[in-house]
């Protein structure tokens, strides 16, 4: 049976789940592009990040700027960027710009939990209405006078409802997928982020020492 034919078959709700299988290919690429970007380098930007940090503060921000594609850069320059912040300060304005991440890491979240609950519930639908077509025109002539009706309902009822399934379980698939990609991002803003604390507690202090050092001397 050709594609077409199937789709014939499956009814009415055949188009609303057409619609959804499109838009959850159009996101799930749209995603897969946007996660392979982040994760092609991350790794290796972030470690030359900290250490150029470690080694020379003010030459971290050119670089951070090169790489603003990745979420860290982004949430580690607009910390930085704090001018004379404490340490406490530094760590809330961290966990804000990792705040402002997030919707974006989440993205189109809601629209696959969507998809993957309301395609089963539209095939299900389906079934229903082709098996109303069935007993239709099994109660109005019989079987044998309505046979192509009957078989037609029948077909929509099951066409429906492994249409309906296939939408859901491949959206699934890929919004598993996507959800064990921003978990891993989250886990490894946090470990970054928790070393860029580190080292920026360590300039702020001795930032600090030097400026009582030299108030010391200034007095005597």
């Amino acid at each position: 049976m050709a594609l077409i034919e199937i789709f014939r078959a499956g009814g009415i709700v055949m188009w609303p789940l057409a619609f959804f299988s499109l838009v959850a290919i159009a996101l799930s690429t749209e995603r897969l592009i946007f996660w392979a970007r982040i994760n092609r380098n991350q790794r290796r930007v972030v470690k030359q990040l900290l250490a150029t940090y470690r080694r020379a503060p003010l030459d971290v921000f050119n670089l951070l700027r090169q790489n603003l594609h990745l979420p860290i850069s982004r949430i580690f320059l607009e910390a930085l960027e704090l001018e004379k912040a404490s340490p406490r300060q530094f760590r809330l304005a961290l966990e804000s710009a990792t705040q402002a991440e997030l919707p974006i890491l989440k993205r189109f979240n809601t629209v696959f939990q969507t998809i993957i609950t309301v395609s089963p519930l539209l095939g299900l639908l389906g079934t229903i209405l082709g098996l109303i077509r069935s007993f239709d025109a099994i109660e109005i002539g019989g079987i044998g006078s309505n046979a192509e009706v009957v078989t037609g309902g029948i077909s929509e009822a099951l066409v429906s409802t492994a249409a309906g399934m296939i939408v859901a379980i491949l959206t699934l698939l890929f919004a598993n997928l996507f959800r064990g990609l921003y978990k891993r991002q989250i886990a490894l803003l946090q470990e970054h982020g928790g070393q860029l604390e580190l080292l920026y507690e360590g300039h702020y202090t001795n930032i600090n020492k030097l400026g009582t050092a030299e108030y010391a001397n200034s007095g005597q």
